[in-house]
């Protein structure tokens, strides 16, 4: 097995370490200590991002439950539970790198696949991606075909795509991992070891059109067909309104099944313009390898874990139940001090 000049990793491997090994066949080379520096103040940053993380995502879940909502959306409340487990693992990850301790034995090998080298974390992040567009074709089947999916969609499908996302996520990023990890020297070298200088760049091209092209066509497509459904409804109820009036009831669940469709698009959009430099950047950096393009690809990095941590804060913003619950918690908080 040869020893390729690659930073590389594998789909949100890519994005989701940090740990830059700069090697040429034969040879080490030296990386700049401005871009160690940057690196080391970004791992500082990181591990505060996950910790706020981690609160907001917690958060968001308490909020689900109390509210019931977690029963009525499963898949949302599921994305929830990815983010959150993916905040508490970059704290771990990112606290682990900043330690940088010695390793050795098959405990240290454990730990450089599976939390060193992002592979745990890359893996919970893909799963998010896959539950993302998991919800929406479930909102797409539930409003474009709304007569189909109440006939056939079942319960069992939707805890079947969770499962799906959980393991596609993990098959996929540990089997890059563990091929092309080592601990050398008691040192993590995560995606340093490829067959040949043009695998990690398949990689990268795949997982880029896997989790980021195709989840964009899914995100485009069925939400085009969901707002032009949900205006077209709209017009009709206005045309019979004067007429016939409408319910309550009938305009209070309009009204709900707006605010779900609009926080959903918040989302795909916030994901679909934070992850973008991150690929670019990786595919830059390997391509030509410099200490601007790393002190650049940390930055993208800071955006694509920006996305995890802050994206529950739509679902303040803009998820009812959700943000009632949370604003009687903090009311509730303020009174008693």
């Amino acid at each position: 097995m040869s020893e390729t000049s690659s930073s590389g990793s594998a789909h949100l491997s890519v994005a989701m370490t940090t740990t830059d090994v700069t090697q040429t066949t034969g040879e080490n080379s030296m990386t700049s200590s401005s871009s160690n520096g940057a690196e080391f103040y970004s791992q500082y940053a990181v591990i505060l991002m996950g910790i706020v993380g981690t609160s907001t995502n917690a958060l968001i879940l308490y909020a689900m439950i109390v509210s019931k909502q977690y029963k009525k959306h499963v898949l949302i409340f599921h994305q929830n539970v990815l983010d959150f487990v993916s905040c508490v693992l970059i704290v771990i990850i990112f606290s682990l790198k900043v330690c940088n301790f010695y390793l050795s034995g098959t405990v240290g090998y454990l730990l450089c696949t599976f939390l060193l080298s992002g592979g745990l974390n890359s893996s919970t992040v893909a799963g998010s991606v896959i539950n993302l567009a998991a919800i929406t074709i479930e909102r797409y089947l539930k409003i474009v075909h709304s007569a189909w999916s109440q006939k056939n969609l079942r319960k069992w499908m939707i805890y079947s795509v969770m499962a799906f996302a959980w393991l596609a996520g993990f098959i996929y990023n540990l089997g890059v991992v563990f091929p092309t990890t080592a601990v050398v020297d008691g040192t993590c070298f995560p995606f340093a070891f490829w067959q040949n200088e043009v695998d990690p760049l398949i990689t990268m091209i795949c997982a880029f059109v896997i989790f980021y092209v195709i989840v964009l066509l899914i995100f485009f497509f069925c939400y085009w067909r969901i707002l032009a459904v949900i205006r077209r409804q709209a017009a009709v109820m206005a045309s019979h309104g004067t007429a016939t009036g409408s319910s309550t009831g009938q305009t209070q669940s309009q009204h709900i099944q707006s605010n779900v469709i609009k926080t959903m698009i918040l989302v795909c959009v916030y994901y679909a313009i934070l992850y973008l430099p991150n690929y670019v950047c990786a595919f830059l950096r390997f391509l030509i390898p410099s200490p601007t393009l790393d002190r650049i690809y940390h930055m993208s990095l800071f955006l694509a874990f920006l996305y995890t941590s802050t994206n529950p804060f739509i679902y303040v913003l803009k998820f009812d139940p959700v943000k009632k619950v949370l604003l009687g918690l903090f009311s509730c908080t303020t009174t008693n001090t």
